[in-house]
């Protein structure tokens, strides 16, 4: 009997150097952001105002950075995490031109690397995933390593290649779109006076206010990304999984800590760079996600006076809120309700008279 429906890769299937081509387009429209916007409820400024979008030299208000990332991502899911394990980790992320709606979507990867674990039913998988607009422009691009299942664990192991891949995006590499004239950033109604001289190395914000994660919202989410990974929804697959029940997509937990980051980085104006990520642990429907960040380094933007970047970790946990800073153990291990720890990098508005 034959069959037309698609299977997924497996780990034996991808090959250093091939590109995969994602269906399907996607164009996106104002209500995707609305629906985001209820979703996740981020109040950041450019994104919820068209005047504010014009105030920082944009047209109009773009989409949120993050919703370009996960259309972008879930265009790669049916040829890439189809039967992937788990979602490792993400480094060289960088955001390109500003998506809005009416903008159409398509996405490709690159696979840069793979390499078998020791017990042979498995593999590591590391992918560059482009997403372009319909002018051929970059909207969001990434590396990503996820663990593959084999089809056969008797299949013979691929020559291992593993990609060196950078610490986090050079400044250099940085897009920012937004110009700020003097003294025309109204921060009042951005949510904060502080801004990026205010922030200090080492400092770590406890943003204080939590959500919780509803079954339907976070399987609505990952659908208006159409990641059709099984694991979020086929609660009769994953009765018999390793959980006994669907795990909330990582990226909706991105989103939840990005949406609370705003209760302390109100001007963290634009995401440029996802320097590196991990998903630590599982998240379920009922958990209640909190966050705190860290300011990782401060960076001037050669030959500007208005913006500058910060370098921020930020790190969600479950069920535990973050007056304490959960993170790491002497040993390195992840507190057990940490849920995310990535490290990124925003633009924030400079106060004009510490300008050079």
């Amino acid at each position: 009997m034959s069959s037309k429906t698609r299977h997924g890769y497996c780990f034996e299937d991808f090959q250093v150097g091939a590109t995969l081509v994602h269906a399907t387009p996607r164009t996106v429209t104002d209500g995707d952001q609305a629906l985001y916007t209820a979703l996740f409820g981020s109040r950041f400024p450019v994104t919820s105002s068209a005047p504010f979008a014009r105030s920082v030299g944009l047209d109009r208000a773009p989409v949120d950075d993050l919703l370009a990332f996960h259309i972008v991502f879930g265009k790669t899911v049916p040829d890439i995490s189809l039967n992937a394990v788990a979602n490792l980790g993400y480094a060289s992320g960088r955001f390109g031109v500003p998506l809005h709606g009416g903008d159409t979507v398509t996405a490709s990867s690159q696979v840069i690397g793979v390499k078998e674990n020791k017990d042979g039913t498995t593999g590591i998988v590391w992918v560059r995933s482009t997403g372009v607009n319909q002018r051929e422009e970059m909207v969001a691009e990434y590396v990503r390593w996820v663990m593959v299942r084999k089809r056969d664990a008797k299949s013979p192991a691929p020559v291992a290649v593993v990609p060196s891949l950078p610490d986090s995006v050079p400044v250099a590499e940085l897009v920012v779109p937004y110009q700020v004239a003097a003294d025309a950033y109204d921060a009042r109604l951005a949510g904060s006076e502080h801004l990026w001289d205010d922030y200090a190395v080492g400092e770590r914000i406890d943003h204080v206010d939590a959500m919780t994660i509803e079954e339907a919202e976070h399987q609505l989410a990952t659908r208006l990304y159409q990641n059709t990974a099984r694991v979020h929804f086929n609660q009769h697959a994953e009765q018999h999984g390793r959980f006994g029940r669907r795990i909330v997509y990582g990226g909706h937990i991105m989103s939840m800590a990005r949406a609370l980051s705003f209760n302390g980085l109100a001007n963290a104006m634009r995401i440029v760079a996802i320097n590196g990520g991990r998903h630590a642990n599982p998240a379920f429907a009922g958990d209640t996600v909190y966050a705190w960040s860290e300011v990782l380094s401060k960076i001037e933007l050669p030959g500007r006076r208005d913006l500058a970047v910060v370098q921020l970790r930020t790190v969600a946990t479950k069920d535990l809120a973050c007056t304490d800073f959960p993170h790491k153990d002497g040993a390195g291990n992840y507190h057990p309700a940490v849920l995310l720890d990535l490290d990124y990098s925003v633009v924030m508005p400079r106060r004009p008279s510490a300008a050079p």
